[in-house]
């Protein structure tokens, strides 16, 4: 074959099995109906939604109400809880850290943190600060969770105290299992390094230099001044509910800024552009971004995931989830609280990112707005993935609240007495739950945190269903009681009634209750 032919015929094969380029002129029209069609879909009271290309801002708007009762307007200024996507900011501050070389990625966590100790000791010796953010410790789908969720008073001495009783679920560094304890443990390390809290540094490093002024590391830190943040909404029983959390600021490092699509349009562009910020100064160095998105564990690809974007593979970095999406590398990350879920996701070969927050818990709405823009931006096929991910979500949520109840028991036993299930019962790394009598009713309080009080109804023998003050929460759970030969309090265990309605943070599973002497 001629060189000439054999050029042609290489441009030819190329043309038609590289992905296109993002070159189409995003319709504003059509991503505000997008937009529109899924808020209405599902339920959504408030959006804000930007995207930004090649460096600049192509678009900024918000939609909606920020609570269903005041009626205020989202706007692109609109604070909402990022939840988990403050795991990349903890990870680029780390980062920041390793260009000063005050710290190195493989440095022992104990050697910043000498207190630091797992239930492993050989995890415990060799953990890195690699190994914190990227999901591979050895313990479980939030595993202590209890400790920082919802709203509890452990202090940061505490929730380190913990860590060593919580048994892994796997050996370290063989399995993926999203933790968010290492990330609010990553958090301390850059305080202790830094020489300033996690908060400051977030706010004085990061959002200040990136001009990020009205977002903070904490809702407790929001100027006084500034009312203009959005509430959560639960859907429940076919109404939507307002429900407002501190935007998880125990989660420190794990998840607890608060910001609107205006500024993280910043910070989106920073990380297409290698870290390099508006100004042309450097935030973090290219090098360093290479790490942060380079696959450190991977992840099982469904088949679903295969037919709706092509993927192939999946892991996580430090911070970032890294996907191959159509032949490109996709890189985000969402974030959920009750009630209020957020997303980013960026194509950083064609300097594209997306970011969608809103105060209701679907997280679906977005995943939706986003697969729509990127459709335009990328000229893929068309799909109409608001009506594709509403009939996925809504089958599931179906699906899931129709087993939401516990079974009929068959052979049901009778309880004993109120009075022999009374007492306080201690888990090594939560602390007291108190079980006690009022007005001929059992009810549980778990001493850490103030959201986490009920009542107990029998279920049989003695196991009991805990029924929360907070329905919303939606997280009923079994408690069975372990009594001794003499019928005294021994034990108990925990679990949710409906593992698929109850957020993974609800970690009764883990809790291994001892009663104390009385």
């Amino acid at each position: 074959m001629k060189l000439k032919t054999l050029l042609a015929s290489s441009a030819l094969f190329a043309a038609l099995h590289l992905p296109n380029s993002a070159s189409a002129a995003l319709d504003k029209d059509k991503i505000t109906a997008a937009i529109e069609h899924s808020m209405a879909r599902f339920d959504v009271p408030g959006m804000a939604v930007a995207v930004v290309e090649d460096g600049e801002v192509v678009y900024a708007q918000g939609f909606g109400v920020r609570h269903i009762q005041s009626q205020e307007p989202v706007i692109s200024e609109t604070l909402f809880g990022i939840a988990s996507n403050t795991k990349a900011f903890t990870s680029a501050a780390l980062a920041m850290l390793v260009d000063e070389g005050k710290l190195d990625w493989d440095d022992k966590v104990q050697t910043h943190l000498p207190e630091f100790r797992l239930h492993d000791p050989y995890a415990s010796a060799h953990m890195t600060i690699r190994d914190l953010l990227s999901h591979r410790s050895g313990l479980g789908l939030g595993q202590g969770d209890l400790m920082i969720w919802p709203d509890t008073n452990k202090s940061m001495a505490d929730i380190l105290a913990g860590l060593k009783h919580l048994k892994p679920k796997s050996s370290f560094r063989s399995q993926y299992a999203y933790n968010n304890l290492m990330f609010v443990t990553a958090g301390e390390v850059v305080a202790r390094v830094s020489g300033m809290s996690w908060q400051d540094y977030i706010e004085q490093k990061i959002l200040t230099p990136l001009e990020m002024t009205r977002s903070r590391a904490g809702f407790s830190r929001i100027a006084p001044d500034n009312t203009n943040y959005a509430t959560g909404h639960i859907p429940l029983d076919g109404k939507l509910h307002p429900f407002f959390v501190n935007y998880l600021e125990d989660f420190r490092g794990a998840g607890a800024i608060a910001s609107n699509v205006e500024e993280m349009s910043s910070w989106l562009n920073t990380q297409l552009n290698g870290g390099t910020m508006a100004n042309g100064e450097q935030l973090f160095s290219e090098k360093q971004q290479r790490e942060m998105w380079l696959p450190h564990i991977n992840r099982a690809v469904s088949k679903k995931a295969f037919a709706d974007s092509r993927r192939q593979f999946s892991g996580y970095g430090l911070g970032w989830s890294i996907v191959d999406y159509h032949g490109y590398k996709r890189v985000g990350h969402g974030g959920g609280i009750l009630g209020m879920v957020s997303q980013v996701s960026l194509i950083p070969e064609e300097k594209l990112g997306v970011v969608v927050l809103s105060n209701q818990q679907a997280f679906s709405a977005l995943s939706a707005v986003t697969e729509e823009i990127f459709e335009q931006a990328l000229e893929l096929e068309d799909k109409d993935w608001v009506e594709i991910y509403a009939e996925q979500h809504f089958s599931r949520k179906e699906k899931a609240y129709a087993s939401a109840k516990p079974a009929m028991v068959e052979d049901y036993q009778q309880a004993l007495p109120n009075h022999y299930y009374t007492g306080t019962l201690h888990d090594a790394w939560y602390g007291d739950v108190i079980i006690e009598e009022v007005s001929g009713t059992l009810r549980i309080d778990f001493t850490h945190t103030k959201r986490l009080k009920g009542q107990l109804k029998h279920h049989s023998g003695n196991t009991f269903i805990v029924k929360w003050d907070e329905p919303l929460l939606e997280a009923d759970a079994f408690i069975e009681f372990t009594m001794g030969s003499d019928n005294t309090l021994k034990s108990a265990s925990m679990r949710a009634v409906a593992p698929q309605v109850t957020d993974f943070s609800f970690d009764f599973r883990n809790l291994d209750l001892r009663a104390t002497e009385q």
